[in-house]
This record gives C-alpha cells, structure tokens and sequence, in this order.
C-alpha cells in the first residue's frame, strides 16, 4: 500500500486521526492553499501540510474545482473558518459565478463551508442520507453534544441510489454517483469523464485503517461495494483522487480491499468461536499490515488506534449481520 506523506513531527503524529473534534484545534490563519491542474479546466485545492491533526498531509478535504464560461462547480467545501480562504483560492483559477456546490459525505472537513458558499450563490447537492443527517444529526462517537448545522449549508437538491446524476459543464461531463453506505450513509463519488478523473471521497484513505463511521451510517459491506465499484469505473490511466492523501490508480485499490476482507475474515472466525469485541481487538488481526499501513497504529477518537477502530468497526457490523 502507498505511503501517504512523511508525518510533519514526532508530536502531530501523536495526535493524528483523532478526530474531527481536533478541528477546534486548528490555527486556521495559518492555512493557505494550492491548486493542482488535472484537465484544461479542473483543479484540486489542497490546504497547507501541517496545521490539522487529523490530516497532517493537507489541512481539511481536497476540493475539486470544475471553471470555466458555464459557472464554476466545486466538490466540497473545506472547514467552515477556510470559506474566505477556499473563494480566493478559486477567484485566482476563475472569476466565474459558483453554481454547483456538491457533497462527498457529511464529515466538516468537507462541508463546513456549505454555509459560506450557499451565501456565493451556489446550489448545494447531496445524498438524501446526508441531508437528513444534518437535519437530525447524530452525536459524535467520542462523545459530546450533536452539531448543529446553519440552516443555509443543508443541501437543497438531494438524490438517492440509482443512476447518476450528470452535468455537462465547461465543456467537461460530470457524473455524481451514489454508492451504498460505505464511509458514511450518504456517499457520492464524483467523476470527470473527460479529464478521466474520479473524486473518491474517504472510503479509501492512504493514511491509517478504514474508517466506517457507522454513526453517520458507513458499513463495511458498503466500503467493499464502493471499491469494486470504483475499480470498474476506472480504467488503467484513470487519476483516482481521495479525499486526503496521495493521488491513486486503480491497482492501488486491490491491497485496499485485499486486506479489508482478509481483516473481515479473521473477525468473523473469532466471532464464530464466541469471542468478544475487546478479545478480537487484542488479538491484533492487523499485524501483517501494519507495518505498511502508515499512522494505522496511531491513535483515533475514543477508540484505540485507528487498527482497533476499524477492527471494532468490523466486529460490529459482523455481529450486527448475525
């Protein structure tokens, strides 16, 4: 599996995958961004390495970035103090009005600037899933009280499971493709056919164990689905483009997925021997990857190291299938 980056310090790499309450953390006037060309009009906008830890490569989610005479479409929309920041960062690629503002799941460090960019002008699009987890939002797993999102950021154009959505723009043709609950219950990835360019939000992460955010409704039977899929929509030259991390391609997802149903497996043989979820843990099911999986053994929110959250994770949906 690729290494995603060099952690930046012996201590941000103490405090990676914590979680999204550390974004309360961040010094957000020290984050600038850069833009990256993938296509005559597509960019990606990245924040500056080193100030978020939860993502020590890139402060928040990458944005995508769709410009030209129609309008401006963006993927997600960064922490919600970047708003300001993420408009200059555009407004140095394009001029042009933002129109289409869609979300790749609920997670802040993709939607938190909703609000800021509804206010520009955009139409916000979602899964109906993630709309309904703003309008009754869950609590956060490690604990505290249930967020409460600004009335403006809730997207006002929703879809379910079926076809894509498609918009020919900027003389790009973009398709929003729902996949099952994988990371979150309401995932979206987004592809630019031309570029040849897919945006795979956060079920696939280069940087610690998967994260199955069951609480926001993410299954592992849904971060399978997301990742065949996402292999038979790509083709050999396709740039496959997390949400943090290093730009991927489709043979980097096979190890992905390998070692997730060789984890899955394991889990479900111990659970057939009648072990509990703190017995699977400790039985470290992990250990032939983790000395690949860079920051897996790294804390995560209330749960251990990222392994053991994804171990946990996986425990329970076995249990929950029973």
């Amino acid at each position: 599996m690729k290494s995603a980056w060099r952690l930046v310090s012996a201590g941000l790499a103490a405090a990676a995958l914590c979680g999204p309450a550390l974004a309360q953390g961040i010094d957000y006037s020290k984050i600038e961004f850069t833009a990256e060309k993938f296509g005559p009009n597509l960019y990606m906008l990245s924040g500056s390495a080193g100030f978020d830890p939860g993502h020590p490569d890139a402060a928040g989610g990458r944005i995508g970035v769709l410009a030209g005479p129609d309008g401006i479409l963006m993927v997600d929309s960064q922490y919600a103090p970047l708003g300001p920041k993420v408009l200059a960062a555009i407004r140095r690629i394009s001029p042009a009005p933002i129109r289409i503002l869609v979300n790749s799941h609920i997670h802040i460090d993709h939607t938190g600037g909703n609000a800021y960019f509804a206010k520009q002008g955009a139409t916000i699009f979602a899964r109906e899933e993630l709309r309904e987890k703003m309008v009754r939002p869950v609590p956060p797993a490690g604990g505290g009280p249930a967020r409460v999102w600004d009335p403006a950021g809730i997207p006002t154009v929703t879809y379910g499971m079926g076809e894509p959505l498609k918009f020919r723009m900027n003389g790009e043709i973009v398709d929003f493709i729902p996949v099952r609950a994988a990371h979150t219950g309401g995932d979206t990835i987004i592809r630019f056919e031309n570029a040849n360019v897919i945006m795979i939000s956060d079920f696939y992460r280069n940087f610690g164990y998967p994260y199955i955010d069951v609480g926001n409704g993410g299954s592992l039977k849904g971060m399978l689905e997301a990742l065949d899929l996402t292999m038979k929509l790509a083709g050999p030259d396709t740039k496959l483009i997390p949400g943090h991390g290093t730009i991927i391609n489709r043979n980097d997802l096979l190890p992905y997925r390998d070692m997730i149903r060789d984890v899955q497996t394991k889990v479900a043989a111990l659970i057939a021997q009648g072990k509990t979820q703190g017995e699977v843990i400790a039985a470290k099911v992990t250990a032939p990857y983790d000395a690949k999986v860079e920051g897996g053994l790294l804390p995560a929110a209330g749960s251990g190291t990222s392994a053991d959250r994804f171990v946990a994770a996986v425990y329970q949906q076995l249990k929950g299938a029973r």
